[in-house]
């Protein structure tokens, strides 16, 4: 989360897209920014040990167990920085879908939520349980792949976006990390390159993650 929160505020060139996958040390939940820590509490698996974070954008309660996780920053001045929050999720999930579905996993975006049965809100405050509008479906089973939670701020905006694998376990990720990332690059009209970690994140990230790993961060809500 502290590498994400740099990549949004502080990194070297603020005009330019920034992407990066990352992969998980030990079994981790992520939640909204918004959500009560009571209750995020109150869902989680009662006999595993599970690292908890608050993110800095919001969306509900999302297992990092088996998925592919990945930030862009949308620079400011961009158009999709400029459009409406539903737009911008809409376009980087049909790039996402049409990427894994090159890839041999039937994804399609859902374009309207189904109503509830009883009547209620559609929104649960568990990723992965129900498809929210412009998810990403697995168009033959249903099942949600793919959701992300954003965060606008004034240098960008913040795509944080989970990939849950199980419902599309006909790719191949080590393709789909070489595929998907140029076509974000597409989207956004931008090359690519691989500029490396910036020489002067090194004495930000350690105060930063231990602020992102503090009660006061995780339980503020």
């Amino acid at each position: 989360m502290a590498t994400d929160f740099l990549l949004l505020q502080h990194y070297p060139d603020p005009a330019r897209a920034r992407f990066r996958h990352y992969d998980w040390r030990a079994p981790a939940f992520t939640f909204g920014y918004s959500q009560q820590i009571g209750w995020v509490r109150g869902q989680l698996p009662a006999d595993e040990s599970i690292a908890l974070c608050r993110r800095p954008s919001g969306g509900g309660l999302v297992d990092h167990r088996d998925d592919w996780t990945y930030a862009l920053v949308i620079p400011r001045g961009h158009t999709l920085y400029d459009a409406r929050a539903i737009e911008s999720y809409e376009a980087v999930h049909r790039t996402l879908a049409n990427c894994l579905d090159h890839l041999g996993c039937d994804a399609t975006v859902k374009d309207r939520c189904d109503p509830c049965e009883d009547g209620q809100s559609t929104t649960t405050g568990i990723c992965f349980r129900r498809a929210e509008q412009f998810d990403v479906v697995h168009a033959k089973t249903g099942a949600k792949i793919a959701g992300a939670a954003q965060k606008r701020a004034k240098r960008g905006l913040l795509l944080q976006g989970s990939i849950w694998k199980p419902a599309a376990d006909e790719v191949d990720w080590d393709s789909f990390a070489q595929e998907f990332p140029q076509a974000l690059a597409n989207l956004l009209h931008a090359e690519i390159d691989f500029p490396g970690w910036p020489e002067t994140w090194d004495d930000a990230i350690d105060p930063l993650a231990e602020s992102y790993g503090s009660p006061e961060w995780n339980e503020r809500r």
